[in-house]
């Protein structure tokens, strides 16, 4: 099992679909339909592991036979557990591309170097990427995740660096 910083998120079981154990499952990839490509998935405990036999997208959802569940009660039992695959299963990603997990947990950082918080999300509804920003009063914002308002990510410092319009801190 590899140690839960090894690990990324592909997805969180939703519920069960239909008698026979069908589990339904919001992908966190960026094609739903790939999430069986990178081999039996694990819970966040890492305690079981979920092989998907077949799978269908539905509505924006996974659709997934899994070895082992074979009705519906077993299905419900799995309802909200995320699910993850080692790390070094995924391809790196391209030049200025980074993994969700990649960013969550990094410091914030505006351009003269005042701290402002640290990355605990990453969102997108729509209109491009969000990153969640807890701020050191607790507060919470979100930062367009744009070239001109991160203009460095910089993962081995742990660090991004935003360049934030008036207001957007307030």
């Amino acid at each position: 099992m590899a140690a839960p910083d090894e690990r990324v998120c592909l997805g969180v079981v939703v519920g069960a679909h239909g008698i026979r154990g069908e589990l339904r499952i919001k992908a966190f990839t960026a094609d739903p339909d790939s999430i069986a490509d990178y081999g039996p998935l694990e819970t966040q405990a890492g305690d079981r592991k979920l092989v998907i036999l077949r799978h269908r997208v539905a509505k924006g959802v996974v659709i997934a036979t899994v070895e082992g569940i074979a009705d519906r009660n077993a299905a419900e039992a799995l309802a909200g557990a995320r699910l993850y695959v080692p790390r070094d299963r995924l391809p790196e990603p391209e030049p200025d591309e980074w993994y969700h997990s990649d960013l969550i947990g990094l410091g914030v950082e505006t351009t003269t170097g005042e701290p402002v918080g640290t990355v605990t999300a990453v969102f997108d509804y729509g209109a491009g990427d969000l990153l969640e920003v807890a701020l050191a009063d607790r507060r919470r914002v979100l930062v367009p995740f744009t070239r001109d308002i991160v203009p460095q990510v910089d993962i081995k410092g742990r660090r991004v660096v935003i360049d934030p319009p008036d207001g957007l801190l307030d």
